[in-house]
């Protein structure tokens, strides 16, 4: 029997959406406190270099110059990263510089424009090193090395085997092998890096900024600093969007901001320019990919294989997880028996690299999806008919070990090929017409190492609202929002009678990885339920003991309580807690609910590549249909249609907008974006939006349909899994093949300029004279 839910899957408008409309919310840059002080780094002007020596002593001459400080003003060797093997990053450079853009030094004063000025009169002395750029030739023997720590600047590699595709291939009709690239994109977040340090006088370092998981970067602050994490404080700001960007990282500017403010008794402010967070890391790896796959004439999938070498830059950040997990998910949507994938991450002299939406997985699908379209067009068969033949069900499990609960990649399919008339234009339609399809998975909530689980706290409040403190981190994809519905529905409350915290702090919330790996809503949606129900458990043993009914009677619903067959002997929400609280004698107690949830499934085991790597998994099949303009190159998007398996979908609107921008950033990826860099020192050519183009809300397609397909999961909050992440990865291969069937010929490097499109045109063209 389908639930009855008065508030989940409701489209409600998000919690914080006022104060954002009016201009009320603080975002980082907004946040000041009182005798606040104005901070400035300095950025190295070389790619690779040992320093020599820094003198600032003109600085503290200028006037209205509090401090400057330097690598030498932190915890010598001291460094911070995302595991021990990747610990290769320190506050600002220590011993030498790695790409232009690197932070070496950082100056206070009473104003930016002071602060700006001072950073003119810092004289580095370098001692300048080669310098390599490009990941094949940073693996040869005799390159550069970045780091003493790895052998052939190889940062991190991967290496997965299942089954064996030589004897694969070998049982294929059909086997093919290509080459495909993407490139380096940035996250285009509108809002720049932010942050306002206070060390006082009990030696406490409190940081105030725009950060994606706080918890992470406490943790990484106290690491760096040489501090217990307990002397160490993060309070989360209003978030302008992550993106899986560096938010979720501590960066200079947070460092520096802390030290300075140290130094000089003050609050110490830094805002990024818009050129600076353009200039430094972090950014989407680009992947060069060799990959194969195996058919037989019937369309089943026998084997694939993958060699990726990704560019990851100075530092290894989160460098094993982005090459792992490509290989975690080379095969599904699909079952395919026998799996290779080889990986390397590299270092190179330019701004460091790590996760992005999709992370990773989006590179990879790019090149498999085009691939299999290609295999498909070899043996004349119908890619929609081959992903549903090799489709993973319900309750498979792969050959890495992944176990699938719930799965509608098949209903995906037949949904994208019936909205998008697949059937009727596929192989119909006129020259520079064309529609492709691509499909993906994802996961819901990554469980890589460490701490995973969420918690929430839920109060009920006299009045009958409930206040929720939860750990989860908005970042403008609405968390907070989810959470208030799911505990409303529980409480059977409305939305205006929740009340939930604004921001993390470290002090005062429940502990939360935070907003990564699409967990949000899996597990702190799980949490905030748990914790409802915990006090709606509460609740439930008092009106069994005031309305004498047992406690499996007991209903709540629209701000009542009462007896499932007699509502007329119930009480209102509001009065049963304040007999709670005030008239049961020595059992009166206050309602407060908690709860906690992890998935409980395995790590993953890295060298094997065999285990659970998610407690869930989404599934999406895209159908894109373009015009190309022969004469000029431009690529029209005349229709997108995406079927997601996404669970339930907790609140229509905020899903549709996942879609919506996910859609949009792999449209930037596939034909706009691209960070462009000297050849010489590999300095960013383009540092501003004037010049780093990125699609707006214009170029959503005005066609462009989303398809809900709600495979209730069995350990999902109501059923929910992800939404917003895997979106954007089948939109890759559709668009490469809808450019293929448009043009007759197949473009496998990102972006697709319109002066590519005009090349192979006219490649194809002198094909036929």
């Amino acid at each position: 029997m389908k639930e009855e839910l008065s508030v989940v899957g409701k489209g409600v408008p998000k919690v914080d959406a006022v104060l954002k409309a009016t201009g009320k919310a603080v975002y980082g840059a907004d946040f000041s406190l009182p005798g606040m002080l104005y901070g400035k780094v300095l950025r190295s002007t070389v790619p690779h270099a040992k320093i020599l020596n820094i003198d600032s002593s003109k600085v503290l001459k200028l006037p209205g110059v509090r401090a400057v400080i330097t690598g030498r003003d932190f915890p010598w060797g001291l460094k911070y990263g995302f595991t021990a093997i990747t610990r290769d990053q320190t506050p600002l450079a220590q011993d030498k510089v790695r790409y232009i853009g690197d932070e070496v030094a950082a100056v206070a004063a009473i104003d930016e424009d002071i602060a700006e000025e001072a950073l003119d009169l810092i004289k580095v002395d370098y001692e300048e090193l080669p310098a390599v750029f490009d990941p094949f030739e940073a693996m040869k023997e005799g390159a550069p090395q970045l780091h003493d720590h790895v052998k052939n600047n190889i940062s991190a590699s991967q290496h997965l085997a299942f089954g064996n595709v030589e004897k694969g291939f070998r049982e294929s009709d059909h086997v093919r092998e290509d080459e495909f690239t993407t490139q380096a994109i940035k996250h285009g977040f509108l809002e720049p890096h932010a942050s306002v340090g206070l060390w006082d006088p009990t030696g406490k370092a409190t940081l105030w900024g725009n950060k994606q998981s706080p918890y992470i970067v406490y943790r990484k602050l106290a690491m760096a600093l040489g501090l217990p994490p307990s002397k160490v404080r993060v309070i989360q700001t209003y978030v302008g969007a992550g993106f899986g960007s560096a938010r979720s990282d501590p960066f200079a500017l947070d460092f520096c901001a802390l030290m300075l403010s140290k130094k000089t008794g003050k609050p110490v402010k830094f805002v990024y320019t818009m050129e600076d967070v353009l200039v430094m890391g972090e950014m989407r790896h680009p992947f060069n990919m060799k990959v194969k796959t195996g058919m037989t004439k019937d369309g089943y999938i026998k084997a694939i294989q993958a060699y990726v070498v990704a560019d990851g830059g100075a530092y290894s950040t989160i460098g094993p997880v982005s090459i792992a997990l490509p290989a975690f998910f080379i095969d599904i949507p699909y079952c395919i028996p026998n799996v290779q994938y080889d990986g390397y991450r590299v270092f190179t002299n330019k701004g460091f690299c790590g996760s992005l939406r999709g992370h990773c997985i989006a590179q990879l699908r790019w090149a498999l999806g085009q691939q299999l379209d290609m295999v498909c067009n070899d043996l004349g068969l119908d890619i929609a008919e081959v992903s549903k033949k090799n489709a993973l069900h319900p309750g498979d499990e792969t050959p890495s070990g992944y176990k699938i609960t719930s799965c509608a990649f098949t209903e995906c399919v037949e949904k994208a090929v019936e909205a998008s008339g697949w059937k009727e234009k596929k192989g119909k339609l006129p020259l520079y017409r064309g529609i492709g399809m691509g499909t993906s998975s994802f996961i819901t909530g990554v469980k890589l190492s460490g701490h995973n689980s969420a918690s929430c706290v839920v109060k009920m409040n006299e009045d009958g609202t409930a206040s929720v403190l939860t750990g989860a981190t908005d970042i403008g994809q609405g968390s907070s929002t989810i959470v208030s519905q799911i505990v409303a529905e529980v409480l059977g409350l409305s939305m205006e009678d929740i009340i939930i915290n604004a921001g993390i702090d470290t002090d005062f919330t429940p502990i939360d990885p935070g907003t990564y790996g699409s967990r949000v809503s899996f597990y702190s949606g799980n949490a905030a339920k748990i914790a409802a129900e915990d006090a709606k458990r509460q609740l439930t043993e008092v009106a069994s003991k005031v309305m004498g009914t047992p406690t499996e009677e007991i209903v709540f619903k629209d701000r009542k309580v009462f007896p499932k067959n007699s509502p007329e002997k119930g009480w209102k929400i509001d009065a049963l807690i304040r007999h709670a609280q005030h008239s049961m004698g020595k059992e009166s107690k206050s309602i407060i609910g908690s709860g906690s949830y992890d998935s409980g499934i395995d790590f993953i085991d890295f060298k094997t590549g065999r285990g659970n790597i998610s407690p869930a998994y989404t599934f999406a099949a895209d159908v894109v249909e373009i015009e190309v303009n022969p004469e000029t190159g431009k690529i029209t998007i005349l229709k997108a249609v995406g079927a997601h398996d996404i669970g339930k979908a907790l609140n229509p609107i905020l899903c549709a907008g996942q879609l919506d921008g996910a859609w949009i950033q792999a449209e930037g990826q596939l034909l706009f974006e691209e960070l462009k860099r000297d050849k010489k020192d590999g300095h960013v050519l383009n540092p501003s939006f004037m010049d780093y183009k990125m699609p707006t809300s214009m170029d959503i397609p005005l066609k462009n349909k989303h398809i809900f397909v709600e495979s209730i999961d069995p350990d999902g909050p109501f059923g929910a899994k992800e939404v917003g992440e895997g979106a954007s990865v089948a939109i890759f291969p559709a668009f490469g093949n809808a450019v293929f069937d448009a043009i007759g010929v197949r473009i496998t490097d990102l972006p697709i300029t319109p002066e590519k499109v005009l090349k192979a045109i006219k490649q194809k063209r002198e094909e036929k004279e």
